[in-house]
């Protein structure tokens, strides 16, 4: 099984740690691996089957470490749909951290606010998610030693571990936001018919991941927060632009907010912190 190889190399990699978060960093986000402590840092090309991105942004390493306390396997970049091939690397890269050792997961991304009031530099906690992706991770046979055919996605975003975000950002100062994420494919931008059509569904940030990590995450049993940073306003909503850059520079400049963040919520996380209302 490439992901039992996977994850045995990663304990291989950095001996005596392991992993019980696994953290996925989005497009401009991977500085917040800079604050792992002890930190061994392995290219995906090293781990069998783990997925190479090709977008900028996305590093394309794993950082074992500690962080906030919790010994942590944080993925510098992700592959995205858009790409183009299957899932197979992004379920070998979620099934090896869960063979590592990780019982969570917690995923970040860059997004676009379809809320005014939510705008640029702000964070959002993941509520719910709409998968508007065409496409789901699971489609094809299913692998009945991590999960079963149908699983459940009643509980796809972890309602214990959102109040812990809440409360990691109140002691924090931090402004927290909390809303339904829609997946969109890409690589396109929306345009303003459809960031209208989004908020019709009852939208609140939209983006082009995180949500086929969650799915291969809950299947195989792992408790999945999210944290989206918001980068900008969707087209109609705000003025000016939408480009990658622009992604990249909001999402980097806000990466401080998220690092304090998530080393407050990661201080002291136990397993009886997960699914409780």
């Amino acid at each position: 099984m490439t992901a039992a190889r996977a994850a045995a190399d990663i304990l291989v990699h950095a001996p005596g740690v392991h992993p019980r978060v696994g953290i996925v960093l989005g497009s401009g986000l991977g500085s917040v691996a800079d604050r792992v402590e002890d930190a061994v840092s392995i290219p995906y090309g090293e781990l069998p089957g783990f997925p190479v991105p090709a977008v900028e942004g996305h590093a394309g390493r794993l950082v074992v470490g500690r962080l906030g306390g919790q010994a942590v396997a944080c993925m510098q970049g992700r592959v995205h749909a858009y790409e183009g091939g299957d899932f197979a690397p992004l379920r070998n890269a979620i099934r090896a951290l869960k063979l590592a050792g990780c019982n969570t997961l917690l995923l970040t991304c860059a997004a676009g606010s379809l809320r005014p009031e939510v705008g640029p530099g702000r964070l959002m906690a993941v509520a719910d998610h709409i998968n508007l992706l065409g496409t789901n991770p699971l489609v094809g046979p299913n692998d009945d030693t991590f999960g079963p055919r149908f699983p459940s996605l009643s509980d796809a975003w972890d309602p214990g571990l959102r109040v812990r975000l809440h409360a990691a950002a109140a002691r924090t100062g931090i402004a927290l936001a909390e809303g339904v994420y829609a997946a969109w494919l890409g690589p396109c931008f929306e345009t303003p018919a459809e960031v209208r059509m989004l908020k019709t569904l009852g939208a609140d940030a939209v983006g082009m991941s995180m949500v086929p990590e969650c799915i291969v995450a809950r299947h195989c049993g792992l408790r999945v927060a999210g944290c989206a940073v918001i980068t900008n306003l969707g087209v109609g909503i705000g003025e000016g632009t939408v480009d990658h850059a622009h992604t990249l520079s909001t999402a980097a400049a806000a990466a401080s907010d998220l690092e304090r963040l998530l080393i407050d919520f990661l201080d002291g996380l136990t397993v009886e912190d997960g699914n409780q209302p």
